[in-house]
């Protein structure tokens, strides 16, 4: 058992990272005004992420709404905490264009885990959050509730910018 837990662990890692990787080439291709093969890899990455869950399931990585949202705040917490600081700090000090990305993630994960946090609150109470509108900054990953009125506070993106999920 313990060798496939840790090949589902593994295989659940490759096609997660899978999924992103062809999500980004799709947006590439599109750019490049490949239409379809941009059609191509956005399906592949569903594909991939069909993959991807059924390793979860398979691991009994999926709870209750309040089990997920406690490991979606240790996630981010582990994240913004423990990963990302020394991940920009060795990128600031090399002067590697990654330390922005890393900053911006680091400081984006400690937002989500805030919001986690408020939801596992309402849904331990048996209600669901009181916010229909979430945005999304497109280039650090802030998240807001309700519709943004200033810049981000991670990357200085407009509100206009902002894209509603």
């Amino acid at each position: 058992m313990a060798g496939t837990l840790k090949n589902l662990k593994d295989a659940f890692a490759g096609e997660s990272q899978a999924n992103q990787k062809y999500r980004a080439f799709a947006k590439k291709a599109e750019k490049e005004g490949f239409k379809n093969i941009a059609l191509l890899f956005k399906t592949a990455a569903e594909a991939e992420r069909i993959h991807a869950e059924g390793h979860l399931a398979a691991m009994e990585g999926i709870g209750s709404t309040v089990e997920n949202l406690k490991a979606a705040i240790e996630g981010e917490t582990y994240e913004y905490a423990e990963m990302y600081p020394p991940m920009h700090d060795t990128a600031d000090k090399e002067n590697h264009k990654a330390k922005r990305m890393f900053k911006y993630a680091l400081d984006a994960e400690r937002v989500h885990a805030e919001l986690y946090k408020l939801a596992l609150q309402a849904s331990e109470q048996g209600k669901d959050l009181d916010v229909t509108d979430i945005y999304l900054c497109p280039v650090c990953g802030h998240i807001e509730f309700g519709k943004p009125s200033e810049k981000c506070p991670i990357c200085g993106a407009l509100p206009e910018k902002y894209v509603k999920v």
